[in-house]
């Protein structure tokens, strides 16, 4: 089997597909995943792994790695939620931003102590972006790009604020008037 290539011969005959959508027993959505859960492309996935569980203490969760050493697909849990992650596979297009060039998502992580996280995540490894600081929205937060391109921000909740608080802080902070075009 190619990669890309369904596994099982009922994803080929719709109306054995159909079947696995009202079978009531199976949950849409899995225990201890959200309706949206990050996928990773990396170039190094098993060293990726490593690494995320020294910087932001992930637990691996499930390694698929062929006999060649490639990750085919893995989940690590960080706090509560799940990331899937995989080695890159040029020959479909999946890449990850070292190859492309950068990277156009960045991922919130929320913990209870950002300063910790944020300073263990630069000791293993990480590069910082923008530095820790109060934020006007209520959040403490720092950014770091980890070793393969992807971008973390890292915060904690520190301040319960009404949306006309935001938006107060908002305006001073930016101006009342919208950029013309």
């Amino acid at each position: 089997m190619n990669l890309g290539e369904c596994a099982l011969d009922e994803c080929s005959d719709s109306e054995k597909a159909k079947r696995w959508l009202v079978n009531d027993s199976v949950k849409p959505v899995p225990d201890g995943y959200h309706t949206v859960t990050p996928y990773l492309l990396l170039r190094g996935a098993a060293a990726a792994m490593e690494f995320y569980r020294k910087a932001f203490g992930a637990e691996e969760v499930l390694r698929l790695q062929g006999p060649d050493g490639m990750i085919g697909h893995a989940e690590i849990r960080i706090g509560n939620s799940h990331v899937m992650m995989a080695d890159e596979v040029p020959e479909m297009d999946y890449l990850g931003p070292q190859s492309r060039g950068g990277t156009t998502v960045s991922l919130l992580v929320y913990t209870e102590d950002v300063d910790a996280l944020f300073d263990q995540a630069i000791a293993a490894g990480a590069t910082e972006l923008k530095p820790l600081c109060d934020q006007f929205y209520g959040d403490r937060s720092g950014t770091v790009t980890d070793p393969w391109g992807h971008i973390w921000t890292l915060s904690t909740h520190i301040e319960d604020l009404t949306q006309e608080e935001v938006d107060r802080r908002f305006r001073e902070l930016f101006g009342d008037e919208p950029a013309s075009e």
